[in-house]
């Protein structure tokens, strides 16, 4: 049976992609550096910001690095106060909390965002664990966050599933042995089912999410032919 739902933050409960955008956008016109949303899908989504900031920005020393993601996140904060979450997550939460399914918040953002957004979203208690990559040894798309998680939580790989939007954080959890479905708020469906979604759904209206969800009574996920 499905013991614990685990959900990524970024682009899966709240579509921050457009904010992140607009802020590495103004934050790299300053090195005269102009980015479409192509590059932005590519070089940046669902990355570490070292890594990002390293890729990009070669030349800044470590700490002159740190102090541009630093800046750029706090750019990210000043332009976030209004986010909403994606349609159906609160059905889903409420799902989630009649069944009796453990929840896990899995993902790579940095902690003054996590608790920002969990402040504006009014969810700061919704979940039994919080797994942030900073406190991991690896961050996407390696699993180890998500391993992290399950051992938290106390459960089997296959008594889960993950909600991710990024084919960085889909490996992670494929790697991980979770079953996940891809959320296609920010990548295209089918590359999310290509690099290892079993389902690819907009939002949680979904009607393919919820006939998935209702039909749940076997004993265990793995008896299930994805």
């Amino acid at each position: 049976m499905l013991a614990a739902v685990l959900f990524d933050l970024d682009g899966t409960i709240v579509n921050t992609d457009p904010i992140h955008y607009q802020a590495w956008q103004q934050m790299l016109a300053d090195y005269n550096i102009e980015i479409d949303e192509k590059f932005y899908k590519s070089r940046i989504s669902g990355r570490l910001n070292p890594e990002i900031v390293k890729d990009i920005l070669p030349q800044l020393l470590p700490a002159e690095g740190q102090k541009f993601a630093d800046d750029k996140e706090a750019l990210f904060r000043e332009l976030a106060s209004h986010l909403q979450p994606l349609s159906g997550f609160t059905e889903l939460l409420a799902w989630t909390e009649t069944h009796q399914l453990k929840r896990a918040l899995v993902t790579n953002a940095p902690r003054l965002n996590v608790e920002f957004v969990l402040e504006v979203l009014g969810i700061k208690e919704a979940f039994h664990t919080v797994v942030l990559a900073e406190d991991c040894t690896a961050g996407k798309p390696d699993p180890t966050p998500y391993q992290v998680a399950l051992n938290k939580l106390q459960i089997n790989p296959e008594k889960a599933i993950a909600l991710e939007d990024s084919p960085s954080g889909i490996r992670a959890a494929v790697a991980a042995g979770i079953p996940t479905i891809g959320i296609a708020s920010t990548h295209d469906p089918q590359n999310l089912q290509t690099v290892g979604a079993f389902m690819a759904i907009p939002d949680f209206t979904d009607l393919q999410l919820w006939t998935f969800l209702n039909s749940l009574t076997e004993p265990d996920l793995s008896a299930i032919n994805f």
